[in-house]
C-alpha cells in the first residue's frame, strides 16, 4: 500500500481535526530538533483509536513506530516508514486516594507536581525528568537513585495485535532501563502510581533540591536527548567518556557537553546523522581507551538519508 492509501483508510480510523498527517516532518516532535519525515503520523485520542490503528496495521503489515515526546530518541534523517503513533494527546492525569492514573501521553514532571499538589509522595525522583509516562515505563526511567518500578502498580498497554492489556508490576519486568514493553514491543497507554501521604513542605524541599542538582550538572540550556549511554557496569559513562578527553569534541552541529559528558547537545543546527556519527566516535574511543563498550540508552530509530 501506498502512504496515501494508509493516510485515506486511517482517516476513517481518528477522525478528529488534525489527528493524522502525511510526510510530516518529526524534528519539530522531538527533543534533539532532529529527524525526518514519517510516511503517516496519527495521533490518537482513545485508547481505542490506538487499538484499531495497530490493528489495522497489523492486518496489512505495515509497520508501526510509536512516539512519545521524543525526550530519549534519534529519529534518522530518512525519516520513518509507515505508521508513527505519536502519543501525546493521551495526556489526562485523575487520582483516586494515595493511586495517581497517568495516561502515557502526560510528562511524568506534571505528574510528580500532580502529586505534589495532593501531597503525596514516591515521585519526586521524576521531578525533571523529561520523558512522558510512556517512556518511563517503557525504560523504567529514573534518576537521583529512584526509578519507575519503585512507586508503580500497574500498567494498560496494546500489544502487537491492538489488544488492551492490564499489567501488574511484577507483570512490567521492569529491570535497569528495560521492562516487558520494550522487549514485547507492547505500547503503553496508561499507569498506576501507587504513592504515600506525605508532608508537602517536605516533597516539594525534595523536589527543590533534586531540580538544583539538574540545573547545576546538566546541560538542560541546549537541545538534547538526556543521557546518551547506559551506566556500564563498575563505570559512569559521563565518566569515562571525560577521562577519553571528548568533551567539547563536536561533529557538525552536535558537541559533547561541556557541562556534563554523558550527554549530546545540538549547539548549531545538528542533524540525526550528525548525533550517531558523535555516538559512534565516543563508543570506539571508550573502547580503545578503556576496553568499555558504552551502550546507548537514547532509542535510534528510522531510515538512513538516501
Amino acid at each position: 500500500m501506498n502512504k496515501m492509501d494508509i493516510f485515506n483508510d486511517l482517516k476513517r480510523i481518528v477522525k478528529h481535526e488534525n489527528c493524522i498527517k502525511h510526510d510530516e516532518t518529526l524534528s519539530k516532535y522531538t527533543f534533539t530538533k532532529t529527524g525526518g519525515a514519517a510516511d503517516v503520523l496519527v495521533l490518537p485520542e482513545n485508547y481505542e483509536e490506538v487499538s484499531e490503528i495497530v490493528k489495522y496495521s497489523a492486518k496489512r503489515r505495515i509497520p508501526v513506530t510509536v512516539l512519545g515526546n521524543g525526550s530519549n530518541v534519534i529519529i534518522r534523517d530518512g525519516g520513518i516508514r509507515g505508521v508513527v503513533i505519536n502519543l501525546t494527546r493521551l495526556d489526562r492525569i485523575r487520582s483516586e486516594g494515595s493511586l495517581i492514573i497517568a495516561q502515557c501521553g502526560a510528562a511524568i514532571i506534571d505528574v510528580s507536581q500532580f502529586a505534589l499538589k495532593r501531597r503525596l509522595t514516591g515521585l519526586e525522583f521524576a521531578c525533571g525528568i523529561p520523558g512522558s509516562v510512556g517512556g518511563a515505563l517503557y525504560m523504567n526511567a529514573g534518576a537521583y537513585g529512584g526509578e519507575t518500578a519503585d512507586c508503580l502498580d500497574s500498567a494498560i498497554v496494546a500489544d502487537r495485535n491492538g489488544r488492551l492489556l492490564k499489567l501488574t508490576r511484577e507483570d512490567m519486568q521492569l529491570g535497569y532501563r528495560s521492562s516487558l514493553i520494550s522487549k514485547k514491543g507492547y505500547i503503553a497507554l496508561e499507569a498506576t502510581f501507587a504513592l504515600k501521604p506525605g508532608n508537602q513542605n517536605a516533597i516539594q524541599a525534595e523536589m527543590d533540591r533534586l531540580t538544583r542538582l539538574r540545573e547545576m550538572k546538566q546541560p538542560l540550556e541546549y537541545p538534547s536527548c538526556g543521557s546518551v549511554f547506559k551506566r556500564p557496569p563498575g563505570h559512569y559513562a559521563g565518566k569515562l567518556i571525560q577521562d577519553s578527553g571528548l568533551q567539547g569534541m563536536r561533529i557538525g552541529g552536535v558537541e559533547v557537553s561541556t557541562k556534563h559528558a554523558g550527554f549530546m547537545v545540538n549547539i548549531d543546527h545538528g542533524t540525526a546523522t550528525d548525533y550517531i556519527k558523535l555516538i559512534h566516535h565516543v563508543q570506539n574511543a571508550v573502547k580503545a581507551k578503556f576496553n568499555v563498550d558504552l551502550e546507548t540508552e537514547v532509542k535510534i530509530i528510522g531510515e538512513r538519508k538516501a
